[in-house]
This record gives structure tokens, sequence and C-alpha cells, in this order.
């Protein structure tokens, strides 16, 4: 009677283990549809809204996804910078640094990553797929628009799946990386204790191969903090606020210390995910602008 107790409990257990996993893999692969929030991100309309003249593009990523965009031209027909926005964001992420940037100098390319606003059967992928849309991006930038020298400024997701792509494609020569994350595994579990009090053990591993089998991916290459090594000598400059409730700052002094020279910090004191340009406008225009001049506009 208690041995057939124990493996009831057991297989009760495990379903139960089994269907807590397949939730919290469908809340990270599945993205709703929202409209743009203004209070993070600022600048919801389309860059005539900021006065900036702009060409709707679009490009198509290896795997077929077309992908739209805003293309702003400006004196320099050298260099341009790529904003790359975070999960269940949009090209308007970027955009409260666009007009700083274009007055510099540089090019900008702002685009939508995929979402299932493009497609429901679309998934999220915490930057594993989406790798495929900055290098869709990157493409179009060479290819399209024949820039040879590349910034990339990132946010979240973004900054993470930029992490990846620069320490891969040599074409990034220079990157700037807002509230991202070290390891997508642990911003999950982070946020799984902090939203609904789960422990990350045994819940996450399981978590984490549904999320792997259901996405066909390898999480261990969502990991930017093993890449960011591998990109110097060129540059990185690590935005992170102290008050990020999303990311948490330790992820942003994770991927800083990971980093090799040259490289930057700014740990921006409150400031809260992503928003640091609400938090600090005047730092954190001048220090982008500065740190793309620097390496970009007259690379040493």
């Amino acid at each position: 009677m208690i041995k057939k107790t124990i493996i009831t409990l057991s297989l009760v257990s495990t379903m139960l283990l089994f269907a807590a996993g397949w939730y919290f893999s469908s809340v990270i692969l599945q993205l709703g549809t929202y409209e743009c929030d203004q209070e993070h991100y600022v600048f919801c309309g389309d860059p005539s809204t900021q006065d900036i003249e702009f060409e709707d593009v679009s490009f198509t990523s290896e795997d077929g996804l077309t992908l739209p965009g805003w293309y702003m031209a400006s004196t320099d027909n050298d260099k341009a910078i790529l904003l790359v926005h975070g999960r269940g964001a949009d090209r308007t992420e970027g955009m409260r640094y666009a007009k700083p940037l274009i007055a510099a100098g540089y090019n900008v390319l702002a685009f939508d990553m995929r979402h299932p606003r493009q497609d429901p059967n679309i998934i999220s992928t915490m930057g594993f797929h989406e790798k495929k849309d900055v290098t869709a991006a990157l493409n179009f930038l060479e290819n399209e628009k024949n820039i040879k020298h590349i910034g990339l400024m990132g946010f979240s997701m973004g900054a993470a799946t930029g992490i990846i792509v620069m320490a891969k494609d040599p074409r990034v020569k220079v990157g700037v990386f807002s509230g991202g994350y070290a390891n997508s595994m642990d911003v999950l579990a982070e946020q799984a204790k902090v939203i609904h009090g789960l422990p990350r053990y045994p819940l996450m591993p399981v978590v984490e191969k549904l999320f792997e089998w259901r996405g066909d991916l390898d999480s261990d290459e969502i990991n930017p903090e093993k890449y960011i090594g591998q990109i110097s000598p060129r540059p990185v400059y690590i935005m992170h606020g102290t008050a990020d409730k999303t990311v948490d700052f330790n992820h942003g002094q994770r991927l800083y210390n990971a980093a090799k020279e040259p490289k930057l910090f700014w740990q921006a004191q409150g400031g809260r995910h992503t928003r640091l340009w609400q938090h600090d406008i005047e730092k954190a225009e001048n220090s982008v602008v500065e740190f793309f001049d620097r390496y970009l506009l007259n690379p040493s």
C-alpha cells in the first residue's frame, strides 16, 4: 500500500512538474501583441514625429521572414548605427537615440525583429533565432546601403542578441548594450522567482528542456557572457541601471567583467530597465554619441 502510494505521488508530481514546465516554456515562447508603451519608449510614432526624414524598408531573414524597418539617412554615407529592440518591443524602442545619432552624422536603421504581430505562429527565443534578424539587417546595410562601418545599439534581448552576433560578425565595429542579460536561463529563473515566487529547482531545468525542444534551439547559445570576451579588440559600452527590475543589475556587472578592453560601463544609479534616456537624457545621448565618435567615426 505504501509503495503504491509513493508511486502514485511520484507520477502525480512528475505530471505536475511537466505541466508547469510546459506552461512556463509557453510564456517564454509565445508573445502577445500590444501597443507601444509611451512611458517606456517615448516616441511611438514613425520618425516623422521627431521631424526625421526616413525611408520605409524591408529585408528577409535566412529563414524567410520579412522584417520591416526605417532607414534614416544622415550626412555620412559610410557609417551607420543599427538599433536592436528587446523582447516584445518593436523598432520604436531605440528611437530615443535616433535624432542625436543622425545629428552626429550617422545613418540609422531601426527595424522589427520577428514577432507574432508579423505572423501569429512566430515564437520568441530570447535571441537564438533573432540572431538571424540582426544578421539580415547587417546584410541590408552592407549590400543595399553600401555601409562599410557599422555600430550596433541593443536593448535588453536586443543587447544580448547583439553581443552574440557581434562576437561572430566582424562587420559590427562598435557595440553599445543597454539592459542586456548575461545568461538567458539565469534571467528567466530570476523573473520566475520575483513574479511567481518559484525556486529555480526543480522547475527551471524542465522549462529549459521544453523551451529548447519546442523552440528548436540550444539555450547554451543564448549566453552573452560566454561571447562578449570574444569581441575585443572591438569596443563595447555596457549601460545598466541599478534599479532594473527586469534584468537585474548583476547581469550588467557580469557582462562588463567578462568583456575585454576597450570597454566602458555606465552604472546608472537608480536607472530602470532600458530607461536610461529618461533617467539622464544628457548623459545617455552624449555618452552614446561620444562612444561611437571615438571608435567608429574616428577609429584609432
